[in-house]
């Protein structure tokens, strides 16, 4: 067995996936704007990741922006049968490298299309639609995004979707969504520290629907905490690789998506599948989100 495969998979739509994915985002340049730093050593993580074992990939054409899905399309196709890629909608970039509300029926078309045409699909696995009801990036707001979505279900019977998935969302706006179409997946911050979600967490896996934690080690500021650097060097594991594992355990429905530029990295996030903890280390990890 590969050590990816300890995680086990997760179904995603109608597709098995490996639970620990890949989440390309920071294949960019700085800000996630612009080519980047090292286009090899870019392709060169993605070709890992596949070889490795990742059926799971996500990513977005505002990455870049079209940066990102260019370098998957180079390095990964004609794509394996096996490879799931996710992609987002909702948001554009300025040329100032902000992040802008892109949620008209329009800005949604064009948005998938960017997203086929870049990554040389007919299809779209699944779409994410990325709410930004609060401007920026700013974490979830409440109010309707039944229209954007609405949108999108529309693009999903015309064929150009597969299935759907909804980001940076309340319960209440899961909710919302449920009922204009079928919701495969949740992408929410989420993390050890910042467990905000763990009631939406658990109804969506008592729905078998995937919840995919985006800053899975704390984002652009990484996890620091004392309790959890205790518990990796007691297993002899870093503490980022605890932070994934603990994830793994927290519930079968949760996808990772951790981020890199670094085939190093890479491969010492995905040895976090085959890291085991024990109650003792699961109690003191606990504590650190109360």
């Amino acid at each position: 067995m590969d050590i990816i495969d300890q995680a086990g998979s997760f179904t995603l739509g109608d597709r098995a996936v490996t639970r620990m994915g890949y989440g390309a985002m920071q294949l960019a340049g700085p800000h996630v704007f612009g080519p980047p730093k090292d286009r090899d050593a870019a392709l060169a993580v993605l070709r890992e990741a596949v070889a490795t074992g990742v059926t799971h990939i996500d990513t977005s054409d505002f990455y870049g922006p079209h940066v990102v899905n260019a370098l998957i399309r180079e390095a990964l196709a004609p794509y394996p049968t096996d490879l799931v890629l996710v992609t987002k909608v909702g948001a554009v970039r300025g040329e100032d490298a902000s992040w802008n509300l892109a949620a008209s029926a329009d800005d949604l078309r064009r948005a998938v299309e960017d997203n086929l045409r870049n990554l040389g699909l007919d299809t779209l696995e699944v779409v994410n639609f990325r709410a930004m009801l609060g401007g920026g990036n700013q974490g979830p707001t409440q109010g309707s995004i039944a229209t954007p979505f609405a949108a999108l279900a529309a693009l999903r019977e015309e064929g150009l979707i597969r299935h759907l998935g909804i980001s940076n969302v309340t319960a209440v706006q899961v909710a919302e969504v449920r009922g204009i179409a079928p919701v495969v997946c949740v992408q929410n911050q989420y993390n050890l520290a910042h467990r905000g979600d763990d009631t939406l967490i658990d109804a969506l896996a008592a729905d078998g629907i995937a919840y995919v934690p985006f800053f899975p080690l704390g984002g652009f500021s990484p996890l620091q905490s004392s309790r959890l650097d205790e518990v990796a060097a007691g297993l002899g594991a870093t503490s980022m690789q605890v932070a994934l594992a603990w994830l793994l355990r927290r519930s079968p429905n949760i996808l990772l998506i951790p981020g890199t530029s670094s085939v190093k990295h890479l491969r010492e996030n995905l040895a976090a599948a085959s890291l085991r903890l024990p109650d003792e280390a699961l109690t003191m990890l606990d504590q650190i989100g109360s």
